[in-house]
């Protein structure tokens, strides 16, 4: 006879609450995936795997929405934690360096001295960002004043800012591509909610400013080879710009349905 458990019961023994089970429930993180006669839902042997994974993905700082595309896609937790740590440890060396910069700028300017061209050239490659290229198709799409906002909140994100454009994100894209490929229609809602997230990481470095998310998107539709910086995905640039007509439409599905 298969062993299975009610919301109540699975709640105390795994210490979370009743509420935050329901609401897992709800987001289609973790659902119940039996019904009895009389038709409650219970969680099965399988479920309880799956409860586990979500705790430790959660212990290691991952979102709810993170967590549900890991599991979703197959992705090895493993592997998923050995790419956060890369991410976090290429993070905190840049920023070691990027003190070190900043440090030298500091002293330069302490002392009375104008900082040398390679000082301030050392501390403009130590930030970072959008190749020239890129650069210059961002330009056409933002002002000044648009891009300093995407600089400002990118560097106040810190460490977390590499996990979400090195990890998060391409995995987000990766599998919203699967979907569209396999013939999911945009309005359904493994779709719309690999969007909602990635709005959500768009308002992060946007401020939830929908002019510069706008034209984010219209630059990587133009020339999604210069943004990336990787001249390889100029071979795939009908292929991104389907995607991102498909991502759009879910969109509208999503913000029609808000209204609604």
């Amino acid at each position: 006879m298969t062993t299975t458990w009610k919301v109540g019961p699975l709640a105390e023994a795994s210490g979370l609450t009743v509420r935050t089970l329901h609401h897992w429930d709800g987001i289609g993180l973790l659902s119940p995936s039996r019904r009895t006669a009389g038709g409650h839902r219970e969680y099965t042997e399988d479920d309880l795997v799956r409860l586990y994974q979500v705790l430790a993905l959660r212990r290691l700082g991952l979102s709810l929405e993170s967590i549900a595309v890991c599991l979703d896609t197959g992705v090895d937790p493993a592997r998923l934690v050995r790419d956060h740590l890369a991410a976090v440890e290429a993070s905190l060396a840049a920023l070691g360096t990027l003190q070190r910069r900043l440090a030298q700028l500091g002293d330069a300017l302490d002392a009375g001295r104008s900082p040398s061209t390679g000082m301030l050239w050392d501390a403009l490659r130590a930030i970072g960002g959008t190749g020239p290229e890129g650069e210059r198709t961002l330009r056409r799409h933002l002002d000044d004043e648009q891009i300093q906002v995407l600089e400002s909140r990118a560097a106040a994100l810190g460490p977390a800012m590499h996990y979400l454009l090195e990890i998060e994100w391409p995995e987000l894209y990766r599998r919203a591509e699967r979907l569209r490929t396999d013939g999911v229609p945009p309005t359904d809602r493994k779709v719309r909610r690999l969007v909602v997230r990635m709005d959500e990481l768009s308002t992060l470095f946007s401020g939830g400013d929908a002019e510069i998310d706008a034209g984010v998107r219209a630059a990587w539709y133009e020339d999604a080879a210069a943004m990336s910086g990787d001249p390889a995905a100029a071979d795939s640039a009908a292929e991104w710009r389907a995607l991102a007509d498909y991502l759009d439409l879910a969109r509208r599905s999503t913000e029609e349905q808000t209204r609604s």
